[in-house]
């Protein structure tokens, strides 16, 4: 079968100083303004994950798997692919040992509209994986079709590459640059509010009395 890729260079789109002030913002802060960009059905692997990098998009076309490869070559460190698996969603087309050379690499994470395999792998090394399922069966290297750096659509989400991606256990937004920076001053203001309420609801925590049996202890003097 002839090979057919269809293959864009990588566009440095996110400025170093636009990631770095969306590195303290939790993806439910987002939430609380728009589902504009929230990638639906797609859950993270894992606990405690944290991904925040520039978009590089593929286009997997299930169970060949061969076009991931020339995305990883693309890649940059800080990188996340983001991945369209059209047509069987339950082949898993990400797994250990493309996660090895992603981590080589320094991708800053990988969301698959689909399935991927070696969870247990997957978990141990760590690199933050978000997708909509896990699957024992895989793609493998037909090499026949795909695309790197066109326009996918991911989780009723269309995803350019140069996008922002932002995950955590809450699950991924994917923002344009130009909505990343028209959203960061609100985000920014949001943070500094929530935090200062957060620390003021923790400390009324932790003064509360404390109880031994059915007997309160009053910390402070009466």
């Amino acid at each position: 079968m002839p090979m057919s890729y269809q293959i864009n260079p990588r566009q440095p789109v996110v400025s170093q100083e636009l990631l770095a002030a969306y590195r303290s913002i939790p993806s439910s802060t987002l939430g609380h303004f728009s589902d504009r960009g929230f990638l639906r059905g797609i859950k993270p692997l894992f606990n405690d994950i944290r991904m925040l990098g520039q978009v590089i998009t593929v286009k997997v076309f299930p169970p060949d798997g061969s076009i991931l490869r020339e995305a990883l070559l693309l890649s940059e460190p800080g990188d996340v692919l983001v991945i369209e698996c059209v047509g069987d969603e339950e082949c898993g087309c990400w797994g250990e040992l493309r996660t090895l050379a992603g981590l080589i690499k320094g991708l800053a994470g990988v969301v698959v509209s689909g399935a991927v395999t070696d969870v247990s792998a997957l978990r141990r090394h760590g690199l933050p994986v978000f997708c909509r399922d896990v699957s024992a069966y895989t793609t493998r290297g037909i090499g026949a079709q795909g695309e790197v750096n066109h326009t996918i659509t991911v989780g009723g989400v269309r995803v350019q590459p140069g996008d922002l991606a932002i995950g955590d256990d809450d699950g991924v937004f994917i923002l344009d640059p130009g909505q990343a920076v028209e959203l960061l001053p609100e985000l920014l203001v949001k943070e500094e509010t929530d935090q200062k309420r957060r620390d003021e609801l923790l400390q009324r925590l932790h003064a509360r009395p404390a109880y031994i049996g059915a007997i309160a202890v009053c910390p402070w003097p009466l």
